[in-house]
């Protein structure tokens, strides 16, 4: 079972946030009735942030525990990553279908880090090729 929190409008409540046994959170803005996903919060530490509308959430950004950010573009169950920016300063751009992301350009090898998306966006490819761009450089 699970926990929701709901937030008082004028006699109005709308679900502002979810709670479940195993430690996952789920953040919710907008109107009572159209309430949209915005975050969600797993126990390991990781952070998914979301955008959209109710029903058409898609997953924008992952943040790990470890630094690593990842962030993605597309219609929901479409997403793909476009960029991985990692706590060493290392940014990584990526082009691709979801599921073929692959780093740009032919020199090299890059390793995407980090777990692959939970929840409605499961399925992500694991590896990827291709160079590595230092930020601001």
């Amino acid at each position: 079972t699970c926990s929701t929190t709901r937030a008082s409008e004028v006699q109005s409540e709308r679900k502002v946030r979810t709670e479940w046994p195993d430690g996952e959170a789920q953040l919710f803005e907008g109107e009572r009735g159209a309430e949209r996903l915005v975050r969600e919060e797993f126990a390991d530490g990781e952070v998914q942030h979301y955008e959209g509308e109710q029903g058409a959430e898609r997953v924008v950004r992952e943040e790990y525990p470890d630094g690593n950010v990842q962030y993605y573009e597309g219609e929901r169950g479409a997403e793909r990553m476009v960029r991985a920016e990692f706590p060493s300063g290392i940014v990584k751009y990526y082009e691709g279908e979801r599921g073929a992301e692959r780093a740009e350009g032919a020199d090299g090898v890059a390793r995407r880090r980090g777990a692959a998306l939970r929840g409605r966006a499961r399925s992500r490819a694991a590896g990827a090729r291709g160079v590595c761009r230092r930020r601001g450089a």
